[in-house]
């Protein structure tokens, strides 16, 4: 069996290894996540202590299902991480052959590669990531048809009104969310799925009692419900996302696309711009099927200065 090799942003301590200094010296843009986290209120001391509370699940739920708009008929469950749950979805239906349009994030054909699943032939599931990473394409529900349909809208909290969430109580549909991301805290291993009753009881089953941690819990429940955290969040992400875009094209680089929490760039040499930032300890993206391609997260506010320098 082949199994898919899987590249990722991060790996900023293999970069140091390279590149010299600790891991505290890098500024890592090679992944998307909000460089501004919220700042969570403390949590009750047993969130720590004692098995993860009922009452506290189902307040977290709850909140979810209220900030996403989750429509009658479609269940939630909370899982640790987004990750977990892209591993368990070949297993929702028997194997066959899935749908996934590259280039787009490789965990879910690694997958479905490991599970044994064909790519040709017509298609019994089919995986979209929405908006796409790395070039932001937004799918439009009309062209997801196939009978299992799972739709990852791990970075779409930027952009709430193209959600496909909608559509989430029809029958072979789970709408993927990741915590980690908008919010800033992939640390904390938080994800959701929400759709077809049926297909959620089944990921249920398969990731067990307790899920999800104490503070896990408690923590996305808070922030779920704070909503002009939020607003204000996407419209600070907007003008930053303008200001790496004015940024980079005064440097050469054009645009292709992305979202608010990275962009994706078209330079002469992907590895060479990947090089010289990473001289001045700053880790960027790129990408084994592209030599010209270069992603970048957004700098946090302090960070600015450095990243202008060293390009």
């Amino acid at each position: 069996m082949h199994i898919q090799k899987k590249d990722h942003g991060g790996g900023v301590d293999a970069a140091a290894q390279t590149y010299g200094g600790t891991r505290a010296d890098w500024i890592d843009l090679s992944t998307g996540i909000n460089p501004h986290p919220y700042a969570a209120s403390p949590i009750a001391p047993d969130a720590w202590t004692a098995l993860p509370d009922q009452g506290a699940a189902e307040a977290l739920i709850k909140a979810a299902r209220r900030f996403w708009n989750v429509p009658d008929g479609a269940e939630i469950l909370a899982a640790p991480g987004a990750s977990s749950l892209i591993a368990n979805m070949p297993r929702l239906a028997q194997q066959g052959s899935v749908s996934i349009k590259g280039p787009t994030y490789n965990e879910h054909a690694a997958a479905f590669d490991l599970a044994g699943w064909e790519t040709q032939g017509t298609a019994t599931a089919q995986v979209v990531v929405h908006p796409n990473n790395p070039d932001g394409r937004l799918w439009q529900i009309d062209e997801i048809t196939a009978p299992l349909r799972i739709i990852d809208e791990s970075f779409c909290d930027v952009a709430p009104e193209q959600s496909h969430i909608q559509h989430a109580n029809e029958p072979g549909t789970i709408v993927l969310k990741s915590f980690g991301k908008f919010w800033g805290l992939a640390g904390l291993r938080l994800g959701f799925a929400i759709g077809d009753p049926a297909l959620i009881n089944q990921l249920k089953t398969m990731l067990g009692p307790w899920p999800v941690s104490g503070p896990a819990l408690a923590i996305g429940a808070q922030a779920l419900n704070d909503t002009e955290w939020a607003m204000q969040t996407r419209t600070r992400l907007s003008a930053d996302a303008q200001k790496l875009d004015a940024l980079m094209l005064s440097k050469g680089a054009e645009i292709v696309g992305g979202t608010t929490l990275f962009r994706l760039y078209e330079v002469d040499d992907a590895a060479a711009w990947q090089d010289t930032l990473a001289q001045s300890k700053i880790w960027s993206r790129i990408f084994p099927y592209s030599k010209r391609w270069l992603r970048l997260g957004l700098p946090h506010t302090m960070d600015w200065s450095r990243l202008k320098d060293a390009l």
